[in-house]
């Protein structure tokens, strides 16, 4: 039986890095695609082949395709999973998110050496804000309608995927990844350890999340299935309100007090706004910027996962009490917390 090639971009990053991993234990060959540049700390099993893809031009990329075919063979499954989520400049969302995608997937139609399935790492926010009145699930039969300029290049990736014909492909939509390496969620661990608990706005979120492993379990899921052109939120199916999300957290680290601090939405713009502001003086992004009081603002991240149950067979391993457990266990051995 001939070993399967697969290519996983951005695999550098937080989600990247557990693709990679679990695309070894199943016995791929991998093909970790990264800049010269990236940070290998988590890529370091020597059967890791890299490419670093030049997503400038379909000219470039199409002609490292057509050599790289010409070398190793041809790539059965790619998982696109390269983009940014915070950026010093809002084009570069719409040229990393969005160009980089498409010039991807015309590069491989130009080359002919389509893979059997192309999976695409989107997001929840792609759908933009839910019904913030009866907290109703967001559905794939609602209409996207993004708020933030993350969001809409998600969108405009989504949508050039779907209007390229003869292209196996299934767009994966998470909600909130957590999970060890991760940084943003990790930033509120260490705050809440510190005794305090900072939320944003007065009115209940409802929050779901997802643990990356079982994310990426869903991405090979998507992979081995025989669904084509399929679109999919990603969540452990379970909600829990911003009080119950900390209150979690609370019990993970052992943390008996903590004081509670409700920052008024009006006052949290503000604050976005000039660490954005300062980000654009230091050159450095900033983890609060505009598009980020947006996502905070946010009521409602309910999502129906039943057609990825239905359709991929997908079933969680991990609620947030284990996910947390797992990801603070890491923490402290890595000397995070």
């Amino acid at each position: 039986m001939n070993t399967k090639r697969i290519l996983i971009t951005g695999a550098s990053g937080f989600i990247g890095s557990f693709l990679v991993e679990k695309a070894l234990s199943e016995g791929y060959e991998v093909w970790a695609g990264i800049r010269k540049s990236s940070n290998r700390e988590y890529l370091k099993d020597e059967r890791i082949h890299f490419i670093d893809l030049n997503f400038d031009t379909v000219e470039k990329l199409t002609e490292q395709l057509v050599n790289f075919t010409n070398q190793y063979g041809k790539l059965d499954y790619i998982i696109h999973n390269a983009g940014v989520t915070k950026c010093l400049k809002a084009e570069d969302f719409d040229k990393i998110n969005f160009q980089n995608t498409a010039n991807l997937i015309d590069a491989l139609k130009t080359a002919h050496v389509i893979p059997e399935k192309f999976i695409l790492m989107s997001s929840l926010s792609a759908f933009g804000t839910g019904d913030e009145t009866n907290y109703t699930p967001i559905k794939l039969t609602d209409t996207p309608n993004p708020n933030t300029t993350y969001g809409k290049s998600k969108l405009k990736a989504e949508i050039y995927l779907q209007s390229t014909a003869n292209f196996p492909y299934i767009i994966l939509r998470p909600t909130g990844v957590y999970g060890p390496r991760e940084k943003d969620y990790f930033l509120m661990l260490k705050t809440v350890k510190s005794g305090l608990d900072v939320g944003a706005g007065f009115k209940p979120q409802h929050l779901t999340f997802i643990y990356v492993k079982d994310l990426v379990d869903a991405a090979f899921l998507g992979l081995k299935s025989k669904i084509t052109n399929g679109a999919y939120f990603v969540a452990d199916g379970d909600v829990y309100t911003d009080k119950e999300y900390t209150q979690l957290v609370k019990e993970s680290i052992n943390k008996k007090r903590v004081i509670s601090l409700k920052v008024p939405l009006w006052l949290l713009r503000v604050i976005s706004n000039i660490a954005e502001d300062i980000s654009k003086l230091t050159k450095k992004p900033s983890t609060l910027n505009r598009d980020k009081y947006k996502i905070m603002k946010q009521r409602n991240w309910e999502c129906d996962i039943t057609p990825l149950i239905n359709d991929l067979g997908f079933s969680p391993k991990y609620n947030l009490r284990k996910g947390l457990e797992e990801s603070i266990m890491w923490y402290k051995e890595n000397n995070w917390l």
